[in-house]
Protein backbone atom coordinates (compact mmCIF):
# COMPACT_ATOMS: atom_id res chain seq x y z
CA UNK A 1 0.00 0.00 0.00
CA UNK A 2 1.44 3.09 -0.99
CA UNK A 3 -0.05 6.35 1.03
CA UNK A 4 -0.68 9.18 -1.18
CA UNK A 5 -0.10 12.95 -0.08
CA UNK A 6 -2.49 15.32 -1.46
CA UNK A 7 -1.02 18.32 -1.07
CA UNK A 8 2.02 17.58 -3.54
CA UNK A 9 5.29 20.02 -2.50
CA UNK A 10 4.07 22.82 -1.48
CA UNK A 11 2.61 23.99 2.13
CA UNK A 12 -0.81 24.18 2.38
CA UNK A 13 -2.92 27.01 0.78
CA UNK A 14 -4.46 29.88 2.74
CA UNK A 15 -2.64 33.15 4.53
CA UNK A 16 0.40 33.72 3.67
CA UNK A 17 1.35 35.19 6.93
CA UNK A 18 0.16 32.24 9.12
CA UNK A 19 2.88 29.81 10.62
CA UNK A 20 3.80 26.99 8.80
CA UNK A 21 2.69 23.34 11.36
CA UNK A 22 4.85 21.38 11.98
CA UNK A 23 3.58 18.07 14.03
CA UNK A 24 6.74 15.71 15.87
CA UNK A 25 5.35 12.49 16.89
CA UNK A 26 7.42 11.82 20.12
CA UNK A 27 7.42 8.20 21.79
CA UNK A 28 9.34 6.65 24.73
CA UNK A 29 12.68 5.66 23.56
CA UNK A 30 13.08 7.96 21.25
CA UNK A 31 16.43 9.92 21.18
CA UNK A 32 15.59 13.80 21.78
CA UNK A 33 18.38 15.21 19.99
CA UNK A 34 17.00 14.07 16.95
CA UNK A 35 14.18 16.39 16.90
CA UNK A 36 15.53 19.37 19.46
CA UNK A 37 17.72 20.48 16.56
CA UNK A 38 14.82 20.57 13.98
CA UNK A 39 12.56 21.73 16.93
CA UNK A 40 14.91 24.85 17.25
CA UNK A 41 15.55 25.44 13.21
CA UNK A 42 12.00 24.98 12.85
CA UNK A 43 11.16 27.46 15.49
CA UNK A 44 13.55 30.06 14.71
CA UNK A 45 11.99 30.07 11.13
CA UNK A 46 8.98 30.77 12.51
CA UNK A 47 6.77 27.51 12.01
CA UNK A 48 4.64 26.21 15.02
CA UNK A 49 5.62 22.87 16.08
CA UNK A 50 3.38 20.69 17.89
CA UNK A 51 4.89 17.73 20.03
CA UNK A 52 2.78 15.18 19.81
CA UNK A 53 1.79 12.04 21.93
CA UNK A 54 -0.93 9.54 23.42
CA UNK A 55 -1.35 11.81 26.05
CA UNK A 56 -0.02 14.72 27.35
CA UNK A 57 2.19 13.22 30.13
CA UNK A 58 5.90 13.00 29.87
CA UNK A 59 7.69 11.09 27.42
CA UNK A 60 10.47 9.75 28.46
CA UNK A 61 13.69 9.62 25.96
CA UNK A 62 16.58 7.03 25.50
CA UNK A 63 18.67 8.54 28.17
CA UNK A 64 15.46 9.36 30.62
CA UNK A 65 15.06 12.54 29.60
CA UNK A 66 11.48 13.57 30.21
CA UNK A 67 9.55 15.39 27.09
CA UNK A 68 6.07 17.25 27.45
CA UNK A 69 3.71 16.72 24.69
CA UNK A 70 1.82 19.94 23.57
CA UNK A 71 -0.90 17.71 21.99
CA UNK A 72 -2.35 14.52 21.45
CA UNK A 73 -2.69 12.21 18.72
CA UNK A 74 -6.66 12.95 18.50
CA UNK A 75 -6.16 16.78 19.12
CA UNK A 76 -3.05 17.47 16.48
CA UNK A 77 -4.13 19.52 13.82
CA UNK A 78 -5.63 18.03 10.95
CA UNK A 79 -3.60 19.54 8.34
CA UNK A 80 0.00 19.73 8.89
CA UNK A 81 2.65 20.97 6.85
CA UNK A 82 5.42 18.87 7.59
CA UNK A 83 4.92 15.55 9.38
CA UNK A 84 7.98 14.57 11.33
CA UNK A 85 9.24 11.22 13.11
CA UNK A 86 12.56 11.05 15.01
CA UNK A 87 14.74 8.05 16.04
CA UNK A 88 16.05 6.27 18.98
CA UNK A 89 14.87 2.90 20.12
CA UNK A 90 12.11 2.05 17.43
CA UNK A 91 11.13 -1.30 18.67
CA UNK A 92 7.73 -0.53 20.35
CA UNK A 93 6.81 2.45 18.15
CA UNK A 94 7.20 0.36 14.93
CA UNK A 95 4.30 -2.08 16.30
CA UNK A 96 2.09 0.51 17.65
CA UNK A 97 -0.76 0.88 15.83
CA UNK A 98 -2.51 4.11 17.37
CA UNK A 99 0.64 5.88 16.12
CA UNK A 100 1.39 4.18 13.00
CA UNK A 101 -2.63 5.21 11.95
CA UNK A 102 -1.62 8.59 13.21
CA UNK A 103 0.93 8.66 10.64
CA UNK A 104 -1.01 6.90 8.07
CA UNK A 105 -4.26 9.34 8.69
CA UNK A 106 -1.61 12.79 8.18
CA UNK A 107 0.30 11.30 5.60
CA UNK A 108 -2.32 11.77 3.68
CA UNK A 109 -2.82 15.45 3.80
CA UNK A 110 1.17 16.49 5.27
CA UNK A 111 3.16 18.77 2.72
CA UNK A 112 6.05 17.35 3.92
CA UNK A 113 6.11 13.85 5.23
CA UNK A 114 9.79 13.41 7.31
CA UNK A 115 11.99 11.92 9.66
CA UNK A 116 15.33 11.82 11.39
CA UNK A 117 17.79 8.87 12.12
CA UNK A 118 15.75 5.68 12.73
CA UNK A 119 12.36 7.79 12.65
CA UNK A 120 12.59 6.30 8.64
CA UNK A 121 11.87 2.90 9.59
CA UNK A 122 8.53 3.95 11.53
CA UNK A 123 7.75 6.15 8.44
CA UNK A 124 8.23 2.60 6.60
CA UNK A 125 6.05 0.82 8.69
CA UNK A 126 3.63 3.18 8.10
CA UNK A 127 3.64 2.99 3.96
CA UNK A 128 5.15 6.46 4.00
CA UNK A 129 7.80 5.99 1.82
CA UNK A 130 6.69 3.37 -0.39
CA UNK A 131 9.13 4.52 -3.49
CA UNK A 132 10.62 6.70 -2.26
CA UNK A 133 14.96 7.02 -1.58
CA UNK A 134 15.46 7.97 2.47
CA UNK A 135 18.28 7.96 4.62
CA UNK A 136 18.51 6.46 7.73
CA UNK A 137 21.38 5.75 10.68
CA UNK A 138 24.34 3.87 9.32
CA UNK A 139 23.65 1.52 11.18
CA UNK A 140 19.92 0.85 10.58
CA UNK A 141 20.40 0.51 6.77
CA UNK A 142 19.96 -2.72 6.61
CA UNK A 143 17.10 -2.89 8.64
CA UNK A 144 15.37 0.00 6.41
CA UNK A 145 15.48 -1.74 3.01
CA UNK A 146 13.74 -4.31 4.50
CA UNK A 147 10.56 -2.44 3.80
CA UNK A 148 11.64 -2.20 0.17
CA UNK A 149 12.83 1.60 0.67
CA UNK A 150 15.47 2.68 -1.49
CA UNK A 151 18.18 3.47 1.15
CA UNK A 152 20.18 6.53 0.81
CA UNK A 153 23.67 6.93 1.95
CA UNK A 154 23.12 11.01 2.32
CA UNK A 155 23.19 13.19 5.19
CA UNK A 156 20.35 14.29 4.02
CA UNK A 157 17.95 12.59 1.68
CA UNK A 158 15.40 15.17 -0.38
CA UNK A 159 12.80 13.06 -2.77
CA UNK A 160 9.66 14.71 -3.85
CA UNK A 161 8.27 15.66 -0.52
CA UNK A 162 9.59 13.03 1.58
CA UNK A 163 12.61 14.87 3.38
CA UNK A 164 14.98 12.19 5.65
CA UNK A 165 18.17 12.72 7.46
CA UNK A 166 20.89 10.31 8.68
CA UNK A 167 21.44 9.67 12.03
CA UNK A 168 20.93 12.43 15.09
CA UNK A 169 23.21 15.56 14.28
CA UNK A 170 21.75 15.05 10.80
CA UNK A 171 18.84 16.81 12.15
CA UNK A 172 20.23 20.26 12.20
CA UNK A 173 21.58 19.69 8.44
CA UNK A 174 18.04 18.46 7.60
CA UNK A 175 15.91 20.93 9.07
CA UNK A 176 17.94 24.04 7.44
CA UNK A 177 17.74 21.81 4.12
CA UNK A 178 13.61 22.10 4.23
CA UNK A 179 13.32 25.35 5.65
CA UNK A 180 15.47 26.56 1.95
CA UNK A 181 12.76 24.21 0.61
CA UNK A 182 9.70 26.17 1.64
CA UNK A 183 10.45 29.42 2.83
CA UNK A 184 13.59 30.21 1.06
CA UNK A 185 17.52 30.18 1.84
CA UNK A 186 17.32 33.50 3.00
CA UNK A 187 15.03 31.91 5.94
CA UNK A 188 17.68 28.71 6.61
CA UNK A 189 20.65 31.01 6.28
CA UNK A 190 18.63 33.50 9.51
CA UNK A 191 18.04 30.35 11.46
CA UNK A 192 21.14 28.71 11.03
CA UNK A 193 22.92 32.31 12.82
CA UNK A 194 20.86 32.13 14.94
CA UNK A 195 21.94 28.86 16.45
CA UNK A 196 25.49 29.91 15.51
CA UNK A 197 25.28 26.36 13.30
CA UNK A 198 28.91 25.97 12.38
CA UNK A 199 30.53 22.78 13.42
CA UNK A 200 34.15 22.05 13.69
CA UNK A 201 34.53 18.21 14.71
CA UNK A 202 37.64 17.48 16.50
CA UNK A 203 37.99 14.28 15.19
CA UNK A 204 36.72 12.82 11.76
CA UNK A 205 35.39 9.90 13.02
CA UNK A 206 30.80 10.72 12.38
CA UNK A 207 30.86 8.09 9.88
CA UNK A 208 32.21 3.93 9.31
CA UNK A 209 33.97 5.01 6.42
CA UNK A 210 35.79 8.31 8.26
CA UNK A 211 36.20 6.24 11.24
CA UNK A 212 39.06 3.58 12.33
CA UNK A 213 37.86 0.14 12.31
CA UNK A 214 39.12 -0.10 16.06
CA UNK A 215 36.04 2.52 16.75
CA UNK A 216 33.55 0.86 14.59
CA UNK A 217 33.94 -2.83 15.89
CA UNK A 218 33.82 -0.92 19.74
CA UNK A 219 30.39 0.84 18.57
CA UNK A 220 28.32 -2.89 18.34
CA UNK A 221 29.36 -2.75 22.07
CA UNK A 222 28.37 0.32 22.98
CA UNK A 223 25.09 -0.93 20.97
CA UNK A 224 24.34 -3.78 22.79
CA UNK A 225 24.95 -1.97 26.16
CA UNK A 226 22.47 1.10 24.91
CA UNK A 227 19.76 -1.73 23.45
CA UNK A 228 20.50 -4.39 25.44
CA UNK A 229 21.04 -6.42 22.51
CA UNK A 230 23.00 -5.71 18.87
CA UNK A 231 20.54 -3.74 16.93
CA UNK A 232 19.60 -6.64 14.34
CA UNK A 233 18.90 -9.11 16.49
CA UNK A 234 16.41 -6.37 18.89
CA UNK A 235 15.48 -4.25 16.45
CA UNK A 236 15.28 -6.98 13.15
CA UNK A 237 12.65 -8.87 15.11
CA UNK A 238 10.36 -5.85 15.46
CA UNK A 239 11.21 -4.89 11.35
CA UNK A 240 10.08 -8.22 10.85
CA UNK A 241 6.76 -7.97 12.36
CA UNK A 242 6.53 -4.35 10.68
CA UNK A 243 7.02 -5.80 7.57
CA UNK A 244 4.51 -8.69 7.70
CA UNK A 245 1.97 -6.53 8.72
CA UNK A 246 2.35 -4.29 5.61
CA UNK A 247 2.42 -7.07 3.98
CA UNK A 248 -1.14 -8.73 5.41
CA UNK A 249 -2.78 -5.81 4.99
CA UNK A 250 -1.36 -4.97 1.34
CA UNK A 251 -2.41 -8.92 0.45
Amino acid sequence: MTVETTHGNSPRSGDAARPLDVGMLLFEGHTTLDFVGPHLAFSSAGMRVHLVSDSLAPVASDIGLAVLPTVTLEDCPADLDILFVPGGSVHEVLLDQDKIDFLVDRGRTASYITSVCTGSLVLAAAGLLDGYRAATHWATRAQLARFGVEVSYERVCVDRNRATGGGVTAGIDFALTLIARVLGEDAAKLSQLAMEYAPQPPFDAGSPESADAEVVARFAQFADAAFGGSIDEGLGRAVSEAVERRAALTS
